[in-house]
């Protein structure tokens, strides 16, 4: 899948810079309790990562030292995601819009950009590196239509985002904070999955 900026004329339409919040509906146990950032969606489909899930017990630190990145890295050493069973091998950056290269990365907002090339990583023990980074190894995708339908059938609420959110390296506070902006309380979660 190509990844694409928002489309902002049919921006309510779309869900690009909104988070996925899995509810007790959704049946792929792949997303259970995840809590996604959604990069793209339009027409043909939408990618989001993953920003709740860990990925091995892993931290940055650690994958830069396994890929031979070396110096001391420059932001928060965060664990390392999980961010979906698609591309699994491939590593995707989200961090603060301070850090952008015109050919590798991906405006998502005025502060956010995700960029998935080595320079990022080498970037990450560089002068230049962003204030703010998480990595993630895949990402979440859907086809066509299939994230419409998956919302429609309550198997997950959008959120606002809150880049706070984001970086957050306390992976399992990230469900909670996105419920706590919702006005909904973790128990009454289990509640939502049902229709009225």
């Amino acid at each position: 899948m190509t990844i694409r900026p928002p489309n902002t004329k049919t921006q309510t339409a779309y869900f690009s810079g909104r988070f996925l919040l899995a509810t007790p509906a959704m049946g792929d146990p792949r997303f259970s309790d995840a809590l996604i950032y959604i990069c793209s969606h339009d027409a043909s489909g939408a990618m989001g990562i993953i920003i709740n899930k860990s990925k091995s017990g892993l931290h940055l630190s650690d994958l830069l030292d396994q890929i031979g990145v070396e110096g001391d890295i420059r932001v928060a050493d965060t664990p390392v995601l999980n961010g979906g069973p698609v591309d699994i091998d491939r590593g995707f950056v989200l961090h603060s819009a301070d850090y952008f290269k015109d050919d590798t990365s991906l405006k998502l907002s005025d502060t956010l950009t995700l960029t998935s090339t080595k320079d990022i990583l080498q970037a990450l023990v560089e002068e230049e590196a962003p204030k703010k980074a998480m990595l993630a190894i895949g990402y979440s995708g859907w086809g066509p239509k299939q994230l419409e339908t998956e919302i429609a059938d309550n198997a997950w609420l959008v959120v606002d985002v809150d880049e706070g959110i984001i970086f957050n390296a306390d992976l399992d506070m990230k469900k909670n904070q996105a419920l706590k902006a919702l006005g909904v309380s973790p128990e009454a979660l289990s509640f939502i999955g049902g229709r009225a």
